[in-house]
């Protein structure tokens, strides 16, 4: 069934698929290994429910220089793929870090960004969204953040897709994918060893500096876990902002009335980023496993059973949204699992909402209209959902 999730129809507009999947119930029973949960308070109970979790990270025997492993020899991954007490660790001395207050005092420099990348697509006349905006802007902020050289930044955006294409449920992924993914881990790797070594020796005062000095209570993060973690604030600090702007303009585009409701009042944008990342998630699905017996809404779930949670489709639940399916700039206070729920909830959502707010912002500020001069072109994959291209014209 999940395999229709692969499809061209689909990948352009997978909503109609999920209410088919939501009729035959919030919480759809494939086997007894296996659940889809499309409902947005089960999905939202499940998340929050320490039962469901994420398997224990793999063995590696013989692991490639570049392949980061613990002690034991397990694979070291991401607080993004742990449970607690691993994932309370390591979550705990990011934070430490990767602070709010860090993100406040970026905000005058994203929306000089914003107005820079914006000012040159006006000089463009005809430009791709994605190009120019919507994959500039994140990637060149979290790596300005992380103290990365302007030169390597593109290097970075070609590993952080490679690793996004794989985010997929591995029986939707192809071979070749999982190849290139781990191809770009590697890379990656060695990357963030040489930084770490040249931070320890002159710190910079930038975020990986921090997190390569952040202590508490004497604990540290380990190489390994700390080159990790780098990766996982560029690839997560990228390829979700770059979808939220892009399928934001999309809906913006495909409704004119509500576009012209936030070009006449600004103060309305905000509200919009949340109606966005409700109407069409930059996240479509996050993978759960039971640790133990559990349930979800009226299912009873066996330990080791895996669950596909639909976010895209809860946002969209109509027994907590009305009409769903219509975007509302005005929606009081969208709800979403977009940015997670639980402990698991994004720890950068602060600079995603503030990225996607000065985009809109500029783009309002230029007092012209946007058109598309082709069709959107979709990115061929299914957690992540983005445009691989969307070119328009200032009208």
């Amino acid at each position: 069934m999940l395999e229709n999730l692969l499809t061209p129809e689909t990948r352009a507009d997978p909503y109609p698929f999920y209410r088919q999947v939501f009729d035959r119930g919030p919480v759809l029973k494939l086997n007894d290994r296996f659940f889809v949960v499309s409902g947005f308070e089960e999905a939202a109970a499940l998340l929050r429910n320490p039962a469901f979790g994420h398997p224990e990270p793999e063995v590696l025997p013989n692991p490639h220089e570049n392949e980061p492993v613990d002690e034991q020899g397990r694979v070291i991954r991401s607080f993004l793929a742990l449970d607690p007490p691993d994932h309370t660790r390591l979550r705990r001395l990011v934070s430490k870090a990767f602070t709010p207050r860090m993100v406040e005092r970026l905000a005058p420099r994203i929306e000089e960004l914003a107005k820079e990348l914006v000012g040159k697509a006006l000089a463009m006349g005809e430009f791709d969204l994605m190009e120019e905006i919507a994959r500039p802007l994140p990637v060149t902020v979290i790596s300005e953040m992380l103290g990365v050289p302007l030169a390597d930044r593109d290097r970075f955006a070609g590993w952080s897709h490679a690793m996004g294409r794989a985010l997929d449920p591995s029986f939707l992924i192809a071979a070749e994918t999982v190849a290139a993914a781990v191809a770009a881990r590697r890379e990656f790797v060695a990357y963030f060893r040489e930084l770490a070594k040249e931070r320890r020796e002159r710190p910079t005062g930038d975020l990986f500096s921090d997190l390569v000095s952040v202590s508490d209570e004497g604990d540290r993060l380990s190489e390994g876990e700390l080159v990790i973690t780098a990766m996982l604030l560029l690839v997560a600090g990228h390829e979700t902002t770059t979808n939220l702007i892009g399928n934001g303009i999309l809906a913006l585009l495909k409704n004119p009335a509500q576009s012209r409701a936030l070009t006449e009042d600004r103060s309305k944008i905000p509200n919009a980023v949340e109606e966005i990342l409700r109407y069409d998630s930059p996240v479509q699905l996050t993978t759960r496993t039971a640790s133990r017996d559990a349930s979800a809404g009226d299912e009873a779930i066996g330990a080791g059973a895996q669950t596909v949670v639909l976010l895209g489709a809860a946002n969209r639940d109509p027994r907590t949204h009305e009409d769903p399916d219509r975007f509302d700039i005005d929606r009081s206070s969208p709800r979403h699992l977009a940015l997670g729920q639980g402990i698991h909830f994004c720890l950068g959502a602060p600079l995603a909402r503030l990225e996607g707010r000065s985009v809109f912002e500029a783009l309002l500020g230029t007092g012209r209209a946007l058109r598309p001069t082709s069709d959107p072109v979709w990115m061929k994959q299914v957690t992540l959902r983005g445009l691989e291209s969307l070119r328009l014209e200032f009208a």
